[in-house]
């Protein structure tokens, strides 16, 4: 029977196999800056491209699954990634992250995140408790009530927690563009460190008041549904990138609709969610370089209303 040690060793085989461009670009591109993002509350920087686990990460426990998420984690750790966020309402998804980091022989630094998604203080107790022994860390580093499922319960708790030094950031998420009044009160009453919610190139109903609000009281924002579950590729298909989007170094669409996200000031980290390896090695060419100043940012939207 193959044991997980030997799993993240075929993991680590078929990114060394497989991950040529990734690690070329870093070496090459050495003089290029990690982008990172402070969080508000702290000052502690993070890099601003993440890793979301919904659904890509809801896979069996057999070691074909994990030898491939051990290569798209460890191609996410060798681009200098850290924040990695997941929910109890993802299946197997943080058990499959726990899966990995118990297998490696050194852990690399992780900002983990999750969610409680339950109603009920001791339910989300417990909840809680079982989300950090999946995911193989303790304490987390942010825990968010999920889609404001019995938030002030939740906040309560996590309010102690924090004071106890259980969880370091709270907050809470939505998805689907839905509660946002709600949401928004939420923001402006409560002591919140970050707040996660869906923004991307398409779909930009989140410059309205979300990341203006989130600027103004100082919270961290976490960005879900980058690539709109990827429609945006759809739309872009066939299409060639702009030549002036090398100045942002940005080698393919998945970069561009990063990047521009990226641009505005208020967003602190993306977590894009993928299995794939190549996508993951995609994704992460995001961290470096260029960051878009508002006119650039303008002529990308030009180029994508237009496609």
């Amino acid at each position: 029977m193959i044991k997980r040690r030997q799993v993240v060793k075929l993991g680590a085989g078929l990114l060394a196999a497989r991950a040529m461009p990734l690690q070329a670009a870093i070496s090459k591109g050495a003089d290029l800056p990690l982008i990172t993002r402070a969080i508000p509350s702290s000052g502690e920087p993070i890099p601003v491209i993440g890793m979301g686990t919904s659904r890509t990460f809801d896979t069996p426990d057999d070691p074909q699954a994990l030898a491939q998420l051990t290569a798209v984690m460890q191609a996410f750790f060798s681009a200098g990634g850290t924040v990695i966020d997941s929910s109890p309402m993802y299946g197997n998804a943080e058990a499959r992250v726990g899966d990995v980091l118990r297998a490696m022989d050194k852990r690399p630094p992780v900002f983990a995140a999750t969610k409680v998604w339950t109603t009920g203080k001791d339910e989300g107790i417990r909840q809680m408790q079982e989300s950090a022994e999946r995911m193989a860390v303790e304490p987390f580093d942010l825990i968010a009530v999920h889609n404001l499922q019995d938030w002030r319960t939740h906040l309560a708790t996590l309010k102690d927690w924090k004071e106890q030094g259980k969880v370091r950031y709270i907050g809470i998420t939505t998805s689907h563009g839905r509660d946002h009044e709600a949401f928004l009160q939420i923001m402006k009453e409560e002591p919140l460190d970050f707040v996660q919610f869906s923004y991307n190139i398409e779909d930009r109903v989140a410059e309205e008041r979300l990341l203006p609000l989130a600027r103004d009281r100082g919270i961290a924002t976490m960005i879900n549904r980058p690539f709109q579950r990827g429609s945006l590729f759809a739309r872009t298909r066939g299409q060639e990138l702009p030549a002036w989007a090398a100045d942002l170094q940005c080698t393919s669409w998945g970069q561009f609709f990063l990047k521009f996200i990226l641009a505005h000031p208020a967003v602190t980290n993306i977590i894009p969610a993928t299995s794939k390896l190549h996508h993951m090695e995609d994704n992460m060419m995001a961290n470096f370089g260029a960051v878009p100043d508002a006119a650039q940012r303008e002529a990308m939207l030009r180029v994508f209303n237009a496609a």
